[in-house]
């Protein structure tokens, strides 16, 4: 199967999850909006999230692939099946200790997170109880994680790609028939929210173990101190934590950014919390269909290349990569600084969502839309490092951007409150986006093809084109007004896209970009 094949099959099943996401986020807004209690709810499902992403998808899945990788190119899948075995038996154990104290520290991580919502002492409360339920999320998703990282090695992409949309369907679920139930039997409704996310976690990792089995590769967890010894002892095991260090200190830092990022929030006025999350959904349609995509596909193949040094096709698939991110982000970025009201009304703007809501989420969407092509970028440069057990050099970048991100902060945030959150987050990522290309190309790891200044002006002329129709359309139609006439409201935004992405390609088509030849290529 090539890149683009798989590139696709990923973003297909990643399209359907932000599709079920934003219906997900539009019940819970329509059923709660943006107040203290949405607020509680944000803060609590972020906090075993920040840990999933330190642990889970960032270091772990950035140590776990390549050495799995390499492993099996060398030693064949009975020895990687050991491995597997071993790394599975040490996560499960930390996955037990680390619930466990989360459950019992609740109050001092919400008041870490958010020290804000002390503001109302009923938001505080709530936050700490919902994140005493939704803590042992986090073992269920590294388990996930663990499991993804092998199918994805034996270049299984789907089922991974998939396993999103039964947390956004559970919590639909709760949005749609939980809270009701749980308001007749007067339990506050939001926590019906908690419970969804509980049940998505347990369906995920369900849903892998077929596909493992098919492969013969479902981890066997030891429980006896043996069985501990003996992989604690695993040269491969090792070189895993290894990795894990300065991998974790890179993620890390981005947590950290979005840390402050939350505290900050909570400090400011109420519904901030919730308009950033509101907006960072939206975000994740292109940053996952794009960046997320194509680096699950790109990592065990570079992976490969650089194995088998091939300096060639290790080149030729990051150019690829940064081709296509260009090709697509580029559009995207225009239609989220452009069209961004249009999108946020349409998709959110029903029941307790306001016109005010809409407006202080179209700021913060605009903020992120600024550094998107920078966000996606990140997802195709970054594992130009990992595949060759490089993490030290990004994680050296995340740094100097976490402190540039903040000091943007100090500048952005009395002006622009909330959205200047957003805004020196997608400054830093243009930032750490430009800082890992430089150092791709300084040690010659990559070297651009031929034919970048013509592609680069074909993708700004037709952007240029897109912007002046997106402009004319979120003019043109009320479309704060039409709240309630959903379907006219919704065809005018379907017709709108629909007519954007002609322009935009055929636009491209005229300047004389073969499309299906770079497509091909991949």
């Amino acid at each position: 199967m090539s890149l683009f094949k798989s590139a696709s099959t990923v973003s297909l099943f990643t399209l359907m999850s932000r599709i079920t996401g934003l219906v997900r986020e539009l019940l819970i807004a329509s059923a709660f909006g943006a107040s203290a209690m949405t607020d509680a709810f944000n803060v609590a499902f972020r906090i075993p999230n920040l840990f999933r992403r330190l642990f889970a998808e960032g270091a772990f899945s950035q140590a776990f692939v390549p050495v799995l990788a390499a492993n099996k190119a060398q030693h064949g899948e009975a020895a990687t099946k050991l491995l597997i075995d071993r790394v599975a038996t040490l996560l499960s154990w930390s996955l037990l200790l680390t619930c466990v104290l989360g459950v019992v520290a609740a109050p001092l991580l919400v008041w870490a997170m958010a020290s804000g919502l002390q503001q109302d002492p009923r938001g505080f409360e709530a936050a700490v109880y919902m994140t005493r339920w939704m803590f042992p999320y986090i073992g269920f998703m590294s388990l996930v994680a663990l499991s993804s990282g092998i199918l994805n090695t034996w270049r299984h992409f789907a089922v991974p790609a998939a396993t999103p949309v039964l947390l956004n369907l559970s919590m639909i679920a709760a949005a749609w028939l939980g809270a009701p139930w749980f308001k007749t039997l007067g339990i506050e409704p939001v926590y019906a929210l908690g419970g969804g996310v509980m049940l998505g976690g347990v369906l995920q990792l369900a849903v892998q173990v077929p596909a493992l089995l098919r492969l013969g590769m479902l981890p066997k967890i030891g429980w006896n101190w043996a069985v501990i010894k003996d992989a604690c002892a695993d040269p491969a095991t090792k070189n895993i934590a290894r990795l894990m260090l300065p991998a974790l200190l890179g993620v890390s830092v981005a947590q950290i950014s979005l840390l402050i990022n939350t505290q900050i929030a909570s400090h400011l006025a109420p519904g901030s919390v919730s308009w950033l999350t509101y907006a960072d959904r939206l975000m994740e349609f292109p940053t996952a269909m794009l960046g997320v995509a194509i680096g699950v596909v790109l990592m065990p193949q570079l992976a490969a290349a650089k194995g088998a040094n091939d300096a060639l096709k290790y080149s030729a698939m990051l150019d690829w990569g940064l081709r296509l991110v260009v090709l697509l982000a580029v559009p995207c970025a225009v239609a989220l600084l452009t069209f961004a009201e249009p999108l946020v009304a349409t998709l959110y703007h029903y029941g307790a969502f306001s016109d005010r809501d809409v407006r202080q989420t179209t700021t913060a969407l605009m903020g992120y839309g600024a550094g998107l092509l920078g966000l996606v970028a990140i997802k195709v440069l970054a594992p130009g490092f990992y595949a060759s057990q490089d993490i030290k050099t990004p994680v050296r970048i995340a740094v100097v951007v976490l402190v540039i991100t903040q000091l943007l902060n100090l500048v952005l945030v009395p002006y622009f409150q909330h959205a200047g959150l957003a805004l020196a987050i997608g400054v830093g990522a243009l930032i750490n986006a430009l800082c890992l290309l430089i150092g791709l190309l300084r040690r010659g790891s990559y070297k651009p093809a031929a034919g970048w200044g013509r592609f680069a002006l074909q993708v700004l002329a037709a952007s240029a084109l897109l912007a002046v129709f997106l402009l004319w359309a979120a003019g043109s139609v009320n479309w704060i007004g039409l709240k309630f006439h959903y379907f006219q409201r919704i065809g005018s935004l379907a017709l709108v896209l629909i007519a954007s992405a002609a322009i935009y390609f055929i636009a491209l088509w005229a300047s004389g970009l073969k499309l299906r030849q770079l497509l091909r290529h991949g």
